[in-house]
């Protein structure tokens, strides 16, 4: 069992040769009880569940309330132009995280990784890199469980939620684990996984969570779209050798802090930010009356 990201590299490296999701494995093994195959299982319905909430949220439809739908499908016709800013791979993990969350705006069924709020990145960064690395499908079940590893640390040493620390909690949080997970199915190191976690999470530090009316609609669909965005520069970052300053351990203990020192109408209260600007307000009056 491990307990910080230092922990993490550490018997990666010395008892799994680096393999972040054998020690993941094991781990689960060690504190669930159940057998290697039904944890392969587990992983591979939720597998199944994230690639399939990507397709779902790629329509013109909208949400109940009418704040969110179409803009995965907008990105999507973008891309297909070839008249793009961006990078094409940076722009689809964006669309997939957009659409991963606009299906959870419409009731579809989505895998929270570590949130529903926070759906989007996981699903949106592996399903782009299973394009532009050919995983197999066995590598697919790497990066989850290489992303559930840097995500347990996470949860255990600061928080998931958006209610006790904020944006940077979630979306934080799903990026972070994202961009490690990314670098390891890059032929990356144990350590440069953790390089990429930090960087994200240095990145994101501070961040808000101010869902407009209370729903995780406005902003969290098109923070998902950054927070894959994000994942993926942090990973170019750490396969290139740039390091963190702050060790991630110390990154994620910075992280806990913040969230504890940040105001309650920040913490998905819906009393702060954009969720009180008029427009906001004027949003809520609109769908709750």
């Amino acid at each position: 069992m491990f307990y910080t990201i230092k922990e993490l590299v550490t018997q990666a490296d010395a008892a799994f040769n680096g393999s972040i999701s054998e020690l993941m494995i094991a781990t689960e093994i060690e504190t669930s009880g159940r057998s290697r195959d039904e944890i392969i299982s587990l992983m591979a319905e939720n597998l199944s569940v994230m690639l399939a909430s990507i397709q779902h949220g790629m329509t013109e439809n909208k949400s109940r309330t009418g704040l969110t739908g179409g803009d995965a499908l907008k990105l999507d016709n973008y891309i297909k132009s070839g008249n793009t800013l961006s990078d094409t791979t940076i722009l689809t993990a964006a669309r997939n995280a957009i659409a991963v969350n606009e299906s959870n705006a419409q009731m579809g069924l989505v895998c929270a990784t570590p949130t529903a709020g926070s759906a989007g990145c996981v699903p949106a960064v592996l399903a782009t890199a299973i394009d532009k690395l050919s995983l197999t499908h066995a590598q697919q079940l790497d990066f989850l469980f290489v992303a559930g590893a840097f995500g347990l640390v996470i949860a255990n040493n600061a928080s998931i939620s958006g209610a006790e620390g904020g944006c940077q909690a979630e979306v934080g949080s799903a990026a972070s684990m994202a961009s490690a997970a990314l670098v390891l199915a890059a032929g990356g190191s144990a350590r440069q996984a953790s390089h990429a976690c930090a960087m994200v999470i240095k990145n994101l530090l501070g961040l808000i969570c101010d869902p407009v009316a209370g729903l995780v609609e406005v902003p969290c669909v098109k923070r998902n779209a950054m927070g894959a965005s994000l994942a993926f520069l942090s990973a170019d970052m750490a396969l290139a050798g740039i390091e963190s300053k702050i060790p991630t351990d110390e990154v994620i203990q910075a992280m806990y802090q913040v969230g504890q020192a940040m105001p309650s109408a920040f913490r998905e209260t819906a009393e702060g930010g954009l969720a009180t600007t008029p427009t906001g307000k004027r949003l809520k009056s609109e769908i709750f009356g």
